[in-house]
């Protein structure tokens, strides 16, 4: 949970029915989408990935979620990720190419496939598909 998320953030209520109907507030899913770019691209694991994270990524392409690049951008002047202005759309593509290249794909397979029902789903993953998942957000 976000206890100091930057401003520009649009939320949702949602109906949840278990363990019992109530209803809460949630950020949008372009908004969740820039926070977990964000976490892809900074979040500093050492030489650990975070499989979800990827899992995540290629969750948004395929539902075809837009990514609100604004509140990206806030996120990574809030986080002190990089300078105010310093991120554009090729620039954040650009990032998560280089990413991509850096990250060892196998270990990421690793880490998401004990929550993955059928892991063969992942045979696909590689950097040549991640990259191509980049040129597909919207």
């Amino acid at each position: 949970m976000d206890i100091n998320p930057p401003s520009g953030f649009s939320t949702e209520y949602k109906l949840l029915l278990l363990p019992f109907s109530f209803m809460t507030r949630c950020y949008v899913l372009p908004d969740l989408y820039a926070g977990k770019m964000h976490a892809l691209l900074f979040r500093a694991w050492k030489n650990r990935v975070k499989g979800r994270d990827w899992y995540d990524f290629e969750w948004y392409v395929r539902n075809n979620v837009t990514l609100d690049f604004n509140h990206l951008c806030q996120r990574t002047c809030q986080l002190g990720s990089l300078k105010e202005s310093e991120l554009t759309r090729d620039s954040f593509k650009q990032l998560l190419k280089d990413k991509i290249t850096k990250t060892n794909i196998e270990m990421v397979k690793n880490d998401v496939r004990p929550f993955i029902k059928n892991p063969s789903e992942m045979d696909i993953w590689s950097d040549n598909y991640f990259t191509q998942l980049v040129d597909m957000i919207r």
